[in-house]
């Protein structure tokens, strides 16, 4: 009966694996001493025994906590990486919006009611002489006046409209001439000065072709 439980004890102690079988004979001889102390006290066993289950929940338990610490480190490290990747184009954003701020601070945008800026096209319907219309210049772009040479002061060219855009100026220009002004003519004026055709004719030309329809 005595040897019977303690092939038990040994059967318990070593279950599933071959560790006793590779034990030295030193180790063999030390556990069969132990073993027989267990046959004396089975308390002892049963204590042992126990623990080594208590030992084994805690360590199922800890690779469970690790399984998931992993899943969790691998869930931040997609997260980290998502928001590195945001960071990066928001820098880029960034980096494109100081770019046309600058753009813009070197050439401000037109506005398209300040017609002191850039390049406007009057319709001239005639030149005066002591024909003073000054007075009803003010606060109405579309009919102004200057006169004509530098040393006339009684001569005014006469303006009728102001167009950003070549050819509405060409079009009211006709309609001008429709209505009995034949002398009716585009003129240009760039930052608020007149100027020649030829200085803005570039510009002409490519608004022209842009109102082209392409084939």
């Amino acid at each position: 009966m005595k040897t019977r439980l303690i092939f038990v004890c040994l059967a318990l102690i070593f279950s599933g694996s071959q560790v006793f079988a590779q034990l030295s004979k030193a180790e063999k001889k030390e556990w069969k001493k132990k073993a027989k102390e267990f046959a004396k006290n089975p308390a002892n066993l049963k204590d042992f025994t126990e623990a080594k289950q208590t030992a084994d929940n805690t360590v199922t338990k800890l690779n469970g906590d690790m399984k998931q610490l992993q899943s969790t480190v691998s869930d931040k490290n997609a997260r980290i990486a998502e928001l590195e990747d945001q960071i990066s184009r928001m820098r880029g954003e960034l980096t494109t919006a100081k770019t046309e701020l600058a753009q813009l601070k070197e050439n401000p945008p037109v506005n398209a009611m300040d017609f002191s800026k850039g390049v406007v096209f009057k319709v001239q319907v005639g030149a005066f002489k002591n024909k003073d219309l000054s007075k009803y210049f003010d606060n109405n772009p579309n009919f102004g006046g200057e006169a004509a040479g530098k040393d006339t002061n009684d001569t005014q060219r006469i303006t009728i409209g102001i167009f950003r855009d070549y050819w509405e100026a060409d079009t009211f220009k006709k309609y001008m001439r429709d209505m009995g002004v034949k002398d009716a003519w585009i003129v240009p004026y760039k930052e608020g000065v007149r100027v020649e055709i030829k200085d803005v004719v570039d510009g002409v030309t490519a608004d022209k072709a842009e109102k082209t329809p392409k084939e």
